[in-house]
């Protein structure tokens, strides 16, 4: 597949993996529709202690085959480090070189970490077992993670996932783009110097928005969360004020030279190529 020109903002996707044979054909044409936009990769997320995971591989093998690079979603939670050396052994033979490593989280009912307790463990073992093979993204939280103590210890973390061998973050979503580059500027004075790419949340569902929002920590401005809950259920206000509000953090974000855009699709095609088209970065 042809890469994006040196003149636009590279940008990838993000999708989760199918659970019905449904769902794998209709993924299968979104992926055809987002095509258009050329993205640099895709990513695929893993469920909670590994429970997607052959619907994970399934679905970057698909992409792949498809001429796209591909990434899983790899999480450490719960693993062994004879586990871990098996999967990258089968990522090897797979034919993929980028891996989106994460700590994950813990299955209900599950007792306990396994032999990584954090994600700079996974990263710094995957340096070790396989050198540069592959391209390690981790995640980053402009807005702290939910599960930190505070902020400077969430910078700490994240400094040491990328001291530990990560090539590329890739963030939360947010809305406050202040709140992005403030997050570079401190990470970068921690020694922490690698690509931070935002993550992009189309707002399409203020219902879902929300409930995802306070689930994961990502904040909705006050006035954002306000407008969203006047349109009531009128979903093409809705979809038409989301494309402004993001449209207008996408531009934030470019103007100030971020090294590419991750859009988080939810399997959907519309909403993200609609973005992309006022970004002009569909390419002719």
């Amino acid at each position: 597949m042809t890469k994006s020109s040196p003149n636009s903002l590279p940008v990838s996707v993000e999708f989760f993996p199918p659970k019905t044979p449904e769902g794998v054909e209709k993924l299968a044409a979104v992926r055809q529709q987002l095509y258009a936009i050329r993205p640099e990769y895709c990513s695929v997320t893993y469920g909670a202690g590994g429970s997607t995971q052959d619907g994970t591989i399934q679905t970057v093998r698909a992409i792949l085959s498809e001429g796209c690079d591909a990434a899983p979603h790899f999480s450490c939670i719960g693993a062994s480090k004879a586990s871990v050396r098996e999967q990258l052994a089968q990522f090897k033979a797979d034919g993929i070189k980028r891996i989106v490593a994460l700590r994950g989280d813990l299955p209900s009912g599950y007792g306990g970490f396994g032999e990584f307790k954090y994600a700079s463990d996974l990263v710094a073992f995957i340096r070790e077992e396989t050198g540069s093979h592959f391209q390690i993204e981790v995640g980053a939280y402009p807005e702290m993670h939910p599960q930190a103590r505070n902020p400077q210890a969430d910078l700490r973390a994240y400094a040491t996932k990328v001291k530990a061998g990560a090539d590329v973050a890739i963030t939360q979503y947010f809305f406050n783009s202040d709140a992005y580059f403030r997050f570079v500027e401190e990470a970068e004075a921690l020694g922490a110097t690698i690509p931070v790419v935002p993550g992009i949340m189309p707002i399409t569902n203020s219902s879902q928005l929300l409930r995802f929002s306070d689930a994961c920590g990502a904040e909705v401005p006050r006035w954002i969360r306000t407008r969203l809950e006047g349109f009531g259920d009128d979903k093409a206000s809705i979809q038409a004020f989301g494309l402004d509000v993001v449209t207008d953090l996408c531009e934030q974000l470019r103007a100030g030279g971020v090294p590419g855009l991750h859009f988080y699709t939810m399997n959907q095609s519309a909403p993200v190529l609609a973005l992309c088209e006022r970004l002009g970065l569909i390419p002719a």
